[in-house]
């Protein structure tokens, strides 16, 4: 009996790893959901999935919720700043464990991309390459609710605003993502790099995709990097998550979040969620 494990199983990307590998035949006893806040995935307890407490700041708390645990899926944490320790912290605590193989979700292009949230990335991975551990590195893109989840903002406003320069994004949903994970959990082979995207579309096909879901009047607006971090400043952001979050859109239009490659569908084995139908699901 394998034991198969999921941290961050609280939040949007862990859970849905946890309901792929179920969806894939994994036995619920095999599974073990680690969360922060257990209290949200009580529902997966009564299915028989076992549920631990794993902090990512919390040595001890990891050493426990990885006992026993042959193969880890381990989800990049959501503090920017802090996650080369935190991931640091759940490598260690899973060779102490002796666990057998870990996936780990990084992001698209990380050994060359300017994007700012790359380098922890990166260093995580640095990280992986000198454990004992065999890892599988999955380069997420980006997420399509990225988008989706500022439909109402879109069409308020009338506008997707952006400092792409027009330039294509590859993106797919977190669902697309973690049945990637759960695939790469589940087969055998390790020491794979995956660079995973979906559909491709701009900034402009995004904003015709959700007029023609809502019915409203949306027009995309490009403007530079500088007056997108202006305008994430008028709206409450401080200059420094400002500048950082704007230059994300400097690094799509560098091309940086693009790929033609197939390695998401490869592994899937079907076609990633079309941006139509992602914005159509997310529709207020």
């Amino acid at each position: 009996m394998t034991t198969y494990a999921v941290t961050g199983a609280s939040g949007h990307l862990g859970r849905l790893i946890v309901e792929s590998l179920l969806a894939r035949g994994t036995a619920p006893a095999d599974v073990v959901a680690i969360a922060r806040t257990t209290a949200k995935v009580e529902d997966l307890a009564a299915r028989g999935v076992e549920v631990r407490f794993g902090d990512y700041t919390d040595a001890a708390s990891l050493d426990a919720a990885l006992a026993g645990v042959d193969r880890l899926a381990l989800v990049s944490g959501s503090e920017v700043g802090q996650r080369v320790a935190q991931h640091r912290a759940v490598i260690g605590a899973a060779e102490r464990a002796g666990v057998s193989r870990l996936v780990y979700t990084s992001i698209l292009a990380a050994d060359t991309t300017s994007n700012p949230l790359a380098p922890e990335h990166l260093a995580t991975e640095q990280a992986l390459a000198a454990s004992p551990i065999p890892a599988t590195i999955l380069r997420n893109s980006w997420y399509l609710e990225n988008y989706t989840g500022q439909i109402g903002t879109y069409a308020a406003t009338g506008t997707v605003l952006g400092a792409t320069g027009g330039a294509t994004i590859a993106a797919a949903t977190r669902a697309d993502y973690a049945e990637a994970a759960a695939v790469a959990l589940l087969q055998d082979a390790d020491g794979e790099v995956y660079e995973l995207a979906g559909t491709r579309f701009t900034l402009a096909d995004l904003a015709s995709a959700v007029a023609t879901a809502t019915g409203a009047e949306i027009a995309h607006s490009d403007v530079t990097v500088e007056r997108l971090a202006a305008t994430f400043e008028e709206v409450g952001m401080d200059a420094g998550a400002a500048a950082f979050w704007a230059a994300i859109d400097g690094s799509i239009a560098k091309g940086e979040l693009d790929t033609s490659r197939t390695d998401l569908e490869d592994l899937i084995g079907r076609p990633a969620t079309p941006l139509a139908d992602a914005v159509a699901a997310a529709r207020p």
